[in-house]
C-alpha cells in the first residue's frame, strides 16, 4: 500500500475526484478545435488554475490535462513528437498543486482511447498501442504522477494495452469505461464483463469503473451492474452533470449541483468508491458533492425508481440482453 490512493481508499469510505477538463478549460476561453493539452506548455497558468478549482472545490483526486496527448490524436495536429513533453508537463503542474494542498490529493495521470479501431476490426494493433500508451504513461511518470488514470475507453483490447503500459512503467493505475449504447460500451461490453474483464489483466487496475457516457442517473444502473457483479474492487464513478444541451451556439449541460449532490449520494449508497463528475462538473458542482457526501448519512442502495426520480430519469433504454443491472422494489420481492 505505497501509493496515496490506496492508503486513501483504506482510511474513508469515499474519495471526491474531480470534473470536467474540457469544459472548464473551455470557459478559460479554450477554442473549439484547439488542443487542450497544448495549453500546458502555452498557458501553464491556467492548466494550474483548473487543477486548483478542483483542490479548492474539495477533491481527494484530480486528473492530468493530458486525455488526448498520445501520438495518435496528437498526430492530426502535427505534435506527435511533444508527447513525453505534453504529459510530463502536465503532471508537473499538477505535482505543484498537490504539494501545495495541505492534504493527500492525489495526482492521477489521464490516458483517453488512441482514437483507433483495434485490429482485426481496424488497422491499431495490440503491440502498437502498448508502445503508444507506454510512451504517455512513461511521460506521466517522469512528472510525477501517483496512478494512471484510463478513462473514456470502450473497447476491451485497448483497455488491456492500456493496462500492460501501466505494467511497464510501473505505475498503479485506475480504469473507466464509458457506457453510451443502451447500457453497453461503443464496442459492445456491458458492466458485468467489463467487472469480470479487469480481474483476468496480469496488472489489474486499483479501481475501476464508468466515466462520461450519458447522464448521471444512466451512469449509475451502469455503476449498479458492477455491484450486482459482485465485485470486491473500489468502483469509479464519475458521470456527466446532467445531459447536454445547444443553445446559443454552445453545449450546456443542464445538471444543478443540486442535482449533482443527489447524484453523488447516489452514487456512495450503490457503492460507488470513488465519485466524481465529467462533461459539464464544474467546481461549484464538486462543492455541493462534497458537502452531501459529508452531511448527509449512507441509506439504503437506492432502486432503480430511486434514481429515476431523484435524477429525472433515464436517457437511454436498458438492453435486456446485458442482463438487469439494478433491481427494483419489485424486482427484489420476486427473488426472495
Amino acid at each position: 500500500m505505497s501509493d496515496p490512493l490506496s492508503r486513501l481508499l483504506s482510511q474513508t469510505g469515499w474519495l471526491l475526484a474531480d470534473g470536467a477538463t474540457g469544459t472548464n478549460l473551455f470557459n478559460m476561453g479554450l477554442a473549439p478545435g484547439e488542443v487542450p493539452e497544448l495549453w500546458n506548455i502555452s498557458r501553464p497558468d491556467d492548466v494550474r488554475r483548473l487543477y486548483q478549482d478542483a483542490v479548492d472545490a474539495g477533491s481527494d483526486l484530480f486528473l492530468t490535462n493530458s486525455f488526448g496527448a498520445n501520438a495518435s490524436r496528437l498526430r492530426l495536429h502535427d505534435a506527435q513528437a511533444k508527447v513525453v513533453e505534453l504529459n510530463r508537463t502536465a503532471a508537473a503542474l499538477a505535482r505543484e498543486v498537490a504539494e501545495s494542498a495541505g492534504r493527500t490529493v492525489v495526482v492521477a495521470g489521464s490516458i483517453g482511447p488512441t482514437g483507433e479501431i483495434m485490429s482485426p476490426m481496424g488497422n491499431l494493433s495490440r503491440a502498437r498501442a502498448v508502445e503508444i500508451f507506454y510512451e504517455q504513461a512513461e511521460g506521466l511518470r517522469q512528472g510525477g504522477v501517483d496512478v494512471l488514470w484510463v478513462e473514456t475507453f470502450s473497447s476491451p483490447d485497448e483497455y488491456a494495452a492500456a493496462a500492460e503500459a501501466a505494467r511497464l512503467v510501473d505505475l498503479p493505475w485506475c480504469g473507466s469505461m464509458s457506457f453510451d449504447t443502451a447500457g453497453r460500451t461503443m464496442m459492445g461490453m456491458t458492466a458485468a464483463q467489463m467487472a469480470a474483464m479487469v480481474e483476468r489483466l496480469p496488472h489489474p487496475p486499483l479501481a475501476f469503473g464508468a466515466n462520461c457516457g450519458l447522464g448521471a442517473a444512466d451512469l449509475l444502473r451502469t455503476v449498479s451492474g458492477f455491484v450486482t457483479a459482485g465485485s470486491e474492487r473500489p468502483i469509479i464513478a464519475k458521470g456527466n452533470a446532467g445531459i447536454p444541451r445547444y443553445h446559443d451556439g454552445h453545449i450546456h449541460y443542464d445538471g444543478t449541483p443540486e442535482l449533482m449532490a443527489e447524484y453523488a449520494v447516489l452514487a456512495r449508497d450503490l457503492g460507488a468508491r470513488i465519485i466524481g463528475g465529467c462533461c459539464g462538473t464544474m467546481p461549484e458542482h464538486l462543492v455541493a458533492m462534497r458537502k452531501a457526501l459529508e452531511e448527509r448519512p449512507v441509506g439504503p442502495r437506492p432502486t432503480v425508481e430511486d434514481i429515476a426520480a431523484k435524477l429525472g430519469g433515464f436517457t437511454a433504454p436498458w438492453d435486456n440482453a446485458a442482463g438487469s443491472p439494478i433491481l427494483s422494489d419489485r424486482g427484489r420481492s420476486q427473488q426472495r
